[in-house]
């Protein structure tokens, strides 16, 4: 069996309505290209028909794999899809598709080379925001600059829903993974600093979709008391396996 070139790993929870155009989007998309590729839907804990939506699509349509991650949690839904895929390359996209497909192109080679992890970045040079209320890009610069002041240092954008993995560095990150819900790219990221590994931050075209499932005071918590555990897991030795 050829291995695909890239996995794309769809994390959906109660993405009913959005699912099926994302999907009509990304495979038409993927099927102009010169490479392998496959989409994998890692439903999570959903109260709505996001489970059979995904599955009634991938009937009709080959390469695509639908998961279902019983444990809420986007984490553990990203987690789930990236040890399942078998791509060279194993891409995040959310379930929004908030920044068009089309820029996928950016994170892969020949566009980029000499990377371990490419993530989208709305703050980036070039990255251009759209329809963003000024609270929301006020709130979510407030964030980045907590995780940059405590764990990130110099990445402008660690929260953004789109970034691109070498498989083998796939297959080290998510097997170390702890945190199950929005914080696990942090977690993630910190990792990869701990390994030393090549991260690049790509400029994106972002669209800002009313309906996020983002609550930026919450979730801000959470993210701080995510940030204070990882540290916590570093100092007790969890993460000194395979490092």
């Amino acid at each position: 069996m050829n291995t695909p070139f890239l996995s794309i790993i769809i994390p959906a929870y109660n993405e009913e309505n959005r699912l099926p155009r994302t999907l009509q989007q990304v495979f038409e998309f993927l099927e102009q290209q010169n490479f392998l590729f496959e989409i994998i839907v890692v439903e999570n804990g959903s109260s709505d028909r996001t489970f059979d939506v995904a599955q009634e699509y991938a009937q009709t349509r080959s390469k695509i794999i639908v998961l279902r991650e019983t444990q809420r949690g986007k984490g553990n839904a990203v987690k789930r899809g990236m040890l399942k895929a078998q791509g060279e390359y194993r891409f995040i996209c959310d379930a929004d598709l908030s920044m068009p497909i089309e820029e996928v192109l950016k994170f892969l080679p020949p566009k980029l080379t000499n990377f371990d992890i490419a993530i989208g970045s709305r703050e980036a040079p070039g990255a251009i925001r759209y329809n963003e209320p000024p609270y929301r890009h006020i709130g979510g610069r407030a964030i980045n600059l907590i995780i940059r002041l405590f764990i990130l240092s110099g990445l402008q954008d660690t929260q953004c829903g789109f970034k691109c993995f070498r498989a083998e560095v796939a297959e080290s990150l998510f097997r170390q993974q702890t945190l199950t819900g929005w914080s696990f790219d942090i977690e993630i990221l910190y990792l990869a600093r701990r390994k030393k590994l090549h991260v690049k931050e790509i400029p994106i075209d972002w669209y800002y979709f009313a309906d996020s499932k983002v609550s930026a005071i919450r979730d801000a918590l959470k993210m701080i008391s995510d940030i204070f555990r990882i540290h916590l897991n570093a100092l007790q030795g969890k993460y000194d396996l395979n490092t």
